[in-house]
């Protein structure tokens, strides 16, 4: 018994850590460019951001194609900012 609920309270431990590192991201955009902030998934572009920006991700999602979005906000004070594309921030 003891065992199991060590077990289980070591998964959640290892889960709930993992989940932290990935709250706070920076800005990698390959192109060289600033990354565009949309207002939905491939919506319309309404800011942008330079490469190596702190972000926190609030939110996950995918397109029609298939592509990878995340809601980010500023980092540390959370306010919002709009949808990047996901491939585009390196989250650590």
């Amino acid at each position: 018994m003891h065992r199991t609920i060590a077990a289980v309270t070591l998964i959640c431990c290892a889960w709930a850590s993992g989940a932290a590192a990935q709250w706070r991201c920076r800005v990698m955009d390959p192109t060289g460019t600033p990354l565009n902030i949309r207002t939905a998934p491939s919506g319309a572009i309404v800011g942008t951001l330079p490469n190596g920006v702190l972000v926190a991700v609030r939110d996950n999602a995918a397109d029609q194609n298939g592509k990878p979005w995340a809601f980010i906000a500023q980092y540390p004070d959370g306010a919002p900012l709009g949808w990047v594309f996901r491939e585009f921030i390196s989250c650590f």
